[in-house]
């Protein structure tokens, strides 16, 4: 499973949560990598690349108080757009969560 996560004009303190949540992320089970990328045309925008084991094993690592303390201030900045993604070939059919 691949996780892009985005972040447009992130402010200030940005890289230092970043990178906390890097090496937080890391050492949760599950995690096969995750890179903290800047884009090469607009220096302003970043993203949190991530491979995971499984779609559970990203979502458990939300679980407890110290994920919330450590993922929530920087993912609150987050753009705002669907961010996780599995090859085609392991697809099902797919309902996304706004319909409306």
């Amino acid at each position: 499973m691949l996780v892009i996560t985005r972040f447009a004009s992130p402010g200030p303190g940005f890289l230092a949560e970043a990178r906390a949540v890097v090496d937080w992320w890391a050492a949760r089970p599950g995690c096969l990598g995750i890179d903290l990328v800047q884009n090469l045309d607009d220096p302003d925008l970043f993203a949190l690349v991530g491979r995971w084991a499984s779609v559970g094993e990203y979502r458990r690592s939300f679980n407890g108080y110290e994920a919330k303390m450590i993922l929530t201030p920087l993912l609150s900045r987050a753009v705002d757009e669907p961010s996780a993604y599995l090859p085609v070939e392991e697809m099902s059919v797919n309902v996304p969560r706004d319909t409306d």
